[in-house]
This record gives structure tokens, sequence and C-alpha cells, in this order.
């Protein structure tokens, strides 16, 4: 089979490793994928970018492809699925009208509060100063949020009227995320344990995977800037059985059995950011995809295959027994360019240490450059290890780091210490 994959980070490169352990996978392409894909056998790069659904479709066309993963939300939520489907070529990922949960915050909210999904109390806004006037009658901390996508960076806690009113002001007047903008929410602070839960589905059953918690700041001890994550555990200790059988009740199968209701079929992976508050577990957001690095924890756990799981998600025969996990646990410490979110240098010749068994390199801002792989972007790759107990995992994953080199490397010290202390208590 001749694979597609559309999208570029360390999340693609992931999928393109646990995708190549399939014997019917003869070709992988990624569109415009990175070095680390570039370098694994069997795998090619080619420079098309993921929002140019026009090439992409065109690259299908002459490539004979014969499956199409779309792993990134822009491409997503811009309708790549529908495209490439209305050539014949079968697709892992929602239709346009599906991944709206992760266009439209405004969207999901509405649907959440539609169908009785646990979420926060939330009011929505098109219009700054009405924003700016129902402010001064919040609790702070509260949270503002884009309507569309915006890099991981569209949602932003405020702690006073001033902090809020300057958000309002950069999101819907000055338009830092563009039109993902026009439209905002102002939502109620949850607190509690944060948990992230990938999940396939096939629009009628729907299967969890592995849990896992994510650190979004850029420092340690949670302190710094809000990034696209800075590392991951899985499995996340406050996950517990219990909480699994709530969600599924309560939130899971609602979404799906809604978005059903409302004529927006779901095929592919829903990405639920969940917290376990006071009042138990309600959603934070939805993504229509897998999550980055979350899947870099996720698939080096999962025993079954993935090829299979994505083929029997299309074509809607997904059952509960072919989604297996190993037990134990994994890490991911991500080594970033130092700087990074805000201003960082690019261009450095990366080392790579030789990894064992158990032990994955997952490439996400790094260009091939001849032989050489060189840094690209703020989240360059991510070093991931799996073991029989979380302190293995955390252990191979930081003694793999280490063995990472780049001029202004850096990364989180503390990946995975919370999840220890909640596992001690």
């Amino acid at each position: 089979m001749n694979i597609l994959i559309v999208g570029g980070g360390g999340r693609e490169h992931a999928v393109v490793k646990a995708l190549k352990l399939n014997q019917k996978v003869e070709k992988i392409y990624a569109l415009p994928g990175n070095g680390g894909i570039a370098k694994e056998e069997g795998a090619e790069c080619f420079p098309v970018k993921a929002t140019d659904l026009d090439g992409i479709v065109e690259f299908a066309k002459s490539h004979k492809i014969d499956f199409a993963a779309i792993t990134q939300d822009d491409p997503l939520v811009m309708g790549c699925v529908d495209r490439l489907e209305e050539l014949g070529i079968p697709c892992f990922g929602p239709t346009k009208a599906a991944a709206i949960i992760e266009g439209s915050k405004v969207y999901s909210k509405d649907l959440m509060k539609k169908y009785g999904i646990p979420t926060a109390a939330s009011e929505t806004f098109t219009d700054a100063e009405a924003a700016i006037k129902y402010l001064k009658t919040c609790d702070y901390p509260t949270v503002i949020k884009a309507d569309g996508l915006a890099a991981g960076k569209g949602a932003v806690i405020v702690n006073s009227f001033e902090e809020a009113k300057k958000t309002v002001d950069e999101i819907m007047i000055k338009k830092v995320f563009g039109a993902s903008g026009n439209q905002i929410l102002i939502e109620e602070f949850l607190t509690g344990p944060e948990v992230s839960v990938l999940s396939f589905t096939d629009g009628n059953i729907i299967v969890p995977m592995v849990s896992s918690m994510d650190h979004k700041r850029a420092l340690d001890n949670d302190e710094g800037l809000n990034t696209g994550g800075m590392g991951t555990v899985a499995p996340n200790p406050y996950y517990t059985e219990e909480v699994q059988k709530e969600c599924m009740e309560k939130i899971f199968l609602p979404t799906v059995k809604a978005l059903n209701k409302e004529g927006r079929t779901f095929k592919g992976c829903i990405f639920f950011g969940l917290m376990l508050t006071p009042k138990g577990a309600k959603v934070i957001e939805y993504n229509c995809r897998f999550g980055d690095p979350e899947t870099q924890v996720v698939l080096p756990l999962l025993e079954s295959d993935l090829l299979e799981i994505m083929l029997a998600v299309r074509e809607g025969r997904l059952k509960e027994e072919m989604v297996r996990f190993r037990k134990g646990a994994a890490c991911c410490v991500i080594v970033a360019s130092n700087g990074y979110p805000a201003h960082y240098e690019t261009g450095y010749e990366i080392t790579l240490p030789k990894t064992k068994t158990g032990e994955y390199l997952y490439v996400a801002g790094a260009k091939a450059a001849g032989e050489k792989l060189l840094t690209s972007g703020g989240r360059v790759l991510g070093a991931s290890a799996v073991g029989d107990t979380l302190r293995e995992a955390i252990d191979g994953a930081y003694a793999l780091a280490k063995g990472v080199h780049f001029e202004n490397a850096y990364m989180r010290k503390d990946i995975g210490q919370r999840a220890l202390k909640a596992k001690n208590n």
C-alpha cells in the first residue's frame, strides 16, 4: 500500500513509525513531513504545505495513494478528507463537518450545552466592548478563548480585569490569531487535575486509548509561557477506572451520539482535554486529531496494528478488542530550542544518540540538509521511552534526551514528577 500522511510534526513522525510496522505498507509519503520522517526507510517527504489542499489532491492523484491519514488540525478543518474521499481515496480523519469540534470552540461549547455534556460555564461574544463589559462582572481567574484554530495558544487564563481587557484587545481588535478571534468565549476557570484522552471512533463505537498527562508550560514547576507541550507521560495516574467509566457514560459516548444527531458523524481520533473537577470530569476542549506530544507516549504503548485500526475506523467496523496497549508506562521529553515559544534561533546541526528497544526519537522541528539534520523550529524533537513502571519510563526518556545535542538545546527537567507524586499519594 502507498500511504499518505498530511502534517509535519513529532506526532506525524510517531504515526509514520507505527504504520511502518505493517508489512502491507510499501511506501509512506509525508506532506510536508520533516527531517526525521525523511530519514525513515520507505518514507519520503515532499514540500507540499498541509494547508495546500489543491497540492495535496494533485499529489495523491499522481502518486497512486491507497490510503491517507490526515493528522494535522488545519487540513482537517479545511476539508482535506472530503477532497480526498471525492477522489476515491479512503482517509483516516473526520470530514470538515465533523472537524468543526476543533475548528470552532463556540460550536463545540454549544454542542456540549445542547446535549448536556459536562463543561465549564461560558458566554460567547462577537463584540469586544460587550465582552469587556461582561468581564467587569467576572470572578478571577477566568479563561478567554479564541473561537478558531490558534496553534494551541488560543486559550488564555487571566487573573485580573486589566489582564482580561488586554487579552480581548489582542484577540478581537489586534487580531493576533487572525479571523480565529472574530468570536471569543469567556469561560469559568476550572480546577483539578488535567487529563488527555485520545480515542478512536468509527461513528458508532468509541475506544479510548491510554490516558496521558501533558506539561504545557515552558519552564520547570509549570512556570513560564504556554507551549504546544514540553513533555508527556502515560498513563495519567488521576485517570482511574472509576473516572474512565464516568467519562465514557457522560462524555465520550454522548459526544459521538451528539455529532451523529447533528449530521456530523465523526470517524477518526477525538482528543478529549478533560479537567477532573470536584464536581466530576468536565471537557476543557475537543481536538479532531491525535495530540502532540500525547501521541509520542500513546503509540509506543500500542500493541495493536495502527493501520488495521485506521482501516476499521474508516470502514465503520471498529471493535474494542482491536485496540490493545501493553502494561507499563511511557514518557516523552521535548528537546526544544532555548527561548521557545518566544524568540529562538534555528539552523543548528543535531547529533542523535542510538536508540534501543523501547526508545524512540520523534523529530518535529528539524529539516534534512544532505546527511545532516538541522533545527528548524521551537520543539525540535521528543525523546520517548517505555518502561514497566513510570519511574523507569521517565529515567529512560531523560537518558535518551541527554544524548541529543545541538546548540541552544533546552528541556524541562521535571517531566513526570507530578504524576509520580500522584501515584505515591
